[in-house]
């Protein structure tokens, strides 16, 4: 920046360490070891963590209003249960964190909420499913993401 110049500096992701680590949080256990791998590195580099629930929404349950309602509501029952799991794992780390529910394409909503609180990090689980050796939404992050990308086994 030059002298007498105020305009804010451009956001660099990693350029300082890290000031932010995003968590794709869905209710797996290899969502939580990923919470739980995230949650040592933001204590390690006084990050914040923002853990971040994305709710799919392209599924058939979306074709209807009715089963708009129904899958809404069985989003928002999930989103409390892994908030309460998320304060009882995190209560005794000394970090700040968020829990963001944010509804679409699980790979971009997790960069969308990267982007928004400019974090450095975006950390998955390896998923569940037998789709590819890391599962869809790791492999969409893998190629597609502007920032760092760990998958956690």
């Amino acid at each position: 920046m030059a002298e007498g110049d105020k305009t804010e500096r451009e956001f660099e992701i990693g350029k300082d360490g890290l000031g932010g680590i995003v968590v794709g949080m869905d209710g797996s256990p290899a969502s939580f070891h990923a919470a739980a791998w995230a949650a040592g590195l933001a204590r390690r580099e006084r990050a914040r963590l923002v853990l971040v629930y994305v709710e799919a929404v392209g599924g058939v349950a979306y074709w209807s209003p009715m089963g708009v309602a129904v899958a809404s509501e069985a989003a928002e029952s999930l989103v409390e249960e892994l908030k309460k799991e998320v304060v009882a794992h995190l209560r005794y780390i000394d970090i700040d964190w968020d829990f963001v529910h944010h509804r679409g394409d699980p790979a971009v909503g997790l960069e969308q909420v990267a982007e928004q609180y400019r974090a450095d990090l975006i950390v998955v689980g390896r998923s569940r499913r037998r789709g590819g050796l890391l599962g869809t939404v790791p492999a969409t992050l893998v190629v597609e993401a502007v920032r760092p990308v760990v998958v956690v086994p």
